[in-house]
């Protein structure tokens, strides 16, 4: 990568190394293994990000987005609760934190987050392989449509969990279609805020 595509990356590399090795260590810690396999999707991601930065430029607001991301999930697997939060009855964590009623929930607010900044990086991609494209219904909806995939990749990763360790954290059907819902939303959102930084 060259290095006017490494300047500025400093605060953000640091960020990331920083929740990662420290999510690591306590995770061997209390061991919580489940949470093992996310961590090295976390590192996968990380490199994918690098590859995709160094081939189409990513913007920085968009890698601290994509960063803050993984810290959240991180966050929300291994920070732990009093039993005064209210977690639905299951494990005081913060993922399971509702934030307002059982239909809104800590977990949900990450999948908002996380996939409406994966439709941004899909519109960045999008925009390096057709530099003229105008941000347009049928372009966002074709990024929306594939920040929904990634969303669906990750109920399936999150399922494949669910087969290979028994003793884990991460709900039912419910959960999963709410999480796709969340999804949804999300992607929904980051393509209206990109037709509306776009608009002429």
């Amino acid at each position: 990568m060259s290095a006017g595509r490494l300047a500025g990356l400093g605060g953000v590399i640091a960020f990331s190394a920083a929740y990662l090795l420290a999510a690591t260590a306590w995770v061997l810690s209390i061991g919580n293994f489940e949470f093992l396999a996310y961590i090295a999707i976390m590192g996968v991601l990380a490199g994918v990000v690098w590859w995709v930065h160094h081939r189409i430029d990513l913007p920085h607001g968009l890698i601290w987005c994509l960063s803050l991301w993984g810290a959240l999930h991180m966050a929300g697997g291994l920070v732990p609760l009093t039993e005064s939060w209210d977690v639905g009855g299951k494990s005081l964590v913060l993922y399971n934190w509702h934030i307002a009623g059982p239909y809104f929930k800590y977990d949900q607010l990450v999948h908002a987050f996380g996939f409406g900044t994966t439709t941004w990086l899909c519109w960045r991609g999008l925009k390096s392989l057709a530099p003229g494209v105008a941000p347009g219904l049928g372009s966002l909806a074709l990024c929306a449509a594939a920040g929904m995939g990634f969303g669906a990749l990750n109920e399936v990763i999150e399922f494949l969990i669910t087969v290979l360790v028994p003793e884990n954290n991460v709900g039912g059907y419910i959960n999963t279609a709410m999480d796709l819902v969340y999804n949804l939303l999300g992607s929904a959102l980051a393509a209206l805020l990109i037709a509306w930084r776009n608009r002429v």
